[in-house]
């Protein structure tokens, strides 16, 4: 735990005179969504500083777990990923690399060890490994000769810190401690009569043992280690890959998986709350028209509610749903979804008023509340009015404001929903951009709402504005401007 513990320790501008669709067309860039996470973190009426540590903002790598039984084709099926994903950082880590030194007397009476025991694994060494990678350090891994039984005969192999991290062994899902650091969990599952011969081959060839030691370790500690430890873990894989490296399709699965996460923007991967809506050459061209300063009010307007739309799309499908049946005009039965009937929509004036039409538009007759907060500077947030529907506390609340900024009013207006008795879990905050500082304090500050935003900006400047953002929203969108 000492390894562990000192792990912590060390850590275009488009526009010009080109008209509205050559710029549409001109535009580029992809973002991804992520994951919804339950967590449970105690909130207070006091507003939260925006805060952004070197570790909040540290990309973080994707990691991969691929378990199975002895011989099973783990390393095929890694070595197939790694191949596929060759214009990334990837790296390999081995469990067999953190097998324990065999003492003098056991050595005497090796045909005796178990080593497919969980026990004889440095799983504290593997998380030491492990936890630096993560944070960006290289790491010294050392190499096991299955020969002497000693992992100091060959020197160690230098790990650096890659974007995709892949560990592998046969008891890699057994400590949820281990398992809680993937991002992907694999189980290859293999025939037992394939796997023995495999390991028949493997051991004799590569591994010098005699044929009848390793016939008598498979019946003596093999199979019923897998049967006892490594079967089990099988319910925490992802995905089960039958075949292993016999299995292209599933491998070529599995690398577009890991292709689309690499693409989210790193806060995804920090807060799997926080949704990016996946963009197009067309959703990036509307951004380029709203942010550009040039742009009238009535492009402003027609292209940021085209936006808004998408976004509180998006937002609706993270609602709940329940199964229905419909008999469609041919007399056929039709199995879909019936829409989540308790919502309503709440509004931070005045520029969240813009986003309310989408929501009209989208939910037929959907009561909408208000929210007036004072903004001053970056943090002298006051609740100035507030009407919201009664009974909101039995309902879903979509919570609409364009810019989430410094993050000081989303807490102002969550905090009054959490007060009025609105589950943290039943509110999604639907922006058009978000700066990394706003995201960071809302999230952390409630772990069980959602974020649906179709941007996340740069961050902000000396008096708090998004950067590059685009200007006064409301002004702009309102028609209140200088201009």
């Amino acid at each position: 735990m000492h390894c562990l513990a000192a792990c912590y320790m060390g850590f275009d501008q488009l526009m010009g005179s080109k008209p509205v669709e050559d710029l549409i067309e001109a535009s580029s860039g992809v973002h991804f969504s992520g994951f919804h996470l339950d967590g449970l973190i105690s909130s207070t009426s006091e507003v939260e500083q925006p805060t952004t540590s070197a570790e909040d903002v540290h990309k973080q790598p994707f990691v991969i777990g691929v378990a199975g039984g002895a011989a099973s084709g783990k390393t095929t099926v890694c070595d197939m990923i790694i191949e596929q994903l060759h214009d990334q950082r990837v790296v390999l880590v081995n469990q067999d690399s953190f097998y324990y030194n065999l003492t003098p007397e056991e050595l005497t009476r090796v045909q005796e060890y178990n080593f497919d025991h969980p026990d004889a694994f440095d799983t504290e060494q593997l998380l030491c490994a492990m936890e630096k990678l993560k944070h960006g350090q290289a790491v010294d891994i050392p190499k096991y000769d299955f020969k002497s039984y000693k992992n100091d005969i060959f020197p160690r192999r230098r790990v650096n810190p890659s974007d995709v991290i892949i560990l592998e062994g046969i008891l890699i899902f057994h400590d949820p401690r281990v398992r809680d650091l993937m991002s992907m969990k694999i189980f290859v599952d293999t025939d037992a009569d394939v796997r023995l011969a495999r390991r028949i081959r493997r051991d004799t060839v590569e591994k010098g043992r005699d044929i009848g030691m390793v016939l008598d370790q498979y019946s003596k500690f093999v199979k019923p280690a897998f049967d006892d430890f490594i079967l089990p873990t099988k319910k925490y894989a992802d995905i089960i890959i039958p075949r292993g490296g016999d299995n292209p399709v599933a491998i070529d699965l599995i690398v577009q998986h890991i292709r689309t996460k690499l693409g989210q923007h790193d806060l995804c991967k920090i807060y799997p709350n926080l949704y990016v809506i996946h963009s197009t050459f067309q959703i990036r061209g509307m951004h380029t028209l709203i942010r550009d300063s040039q742009t009238t009010k009535h492009d402003f307007v027609f292209y940021a509610d085209r936006l808004i739309r998408l976004v509180v799309e998006h937002g609706l499908g993270h609602l709940p749903f329940t199964e229905k049946q419909v008999i469609t005009p041919t007399g056929s039965v039709y199995t879909g979804v019936d829409f989540c009937k308790r919502l309503c929509g709440a509004s931070v004036i005045r520029s969240g008023e813009s986003m309310e039409n989408a929501l009209r538009a989208c939910c037929k007759g959907i009561k909408i509340g208000k929210i007036l907060i004072h903004r001053e500077g970056d943090n002298g947030q006051q609740l100035i009015y507030e009407k919201l529907p009664q009974d909101i506390s039995n309902r879903h609340v979509l919570l609409l404001d364009p810019i989430l900024g410094t993050g000081n009013s989303a807490v102002q207006a969550i905090s009054l929903l959490l007060r009025k008795g609105v589950p943290e879990s039943n509110i999604i905050f639907l922006n058009l951009i978000s700066a990394p500082k706003g995201v960071h304090v809302v999230c952390k500050r409630f772990p069980k709402i959602k974020i649906v935003t179709s941007e996340i900006e740069v961050g902000l400047n000396e008096d708090f504005r998004v950067i590059p953002g685009m200007g006064e929203f409301g002004d702009r969108y309102f028609g209140t401007d200088d201009d």
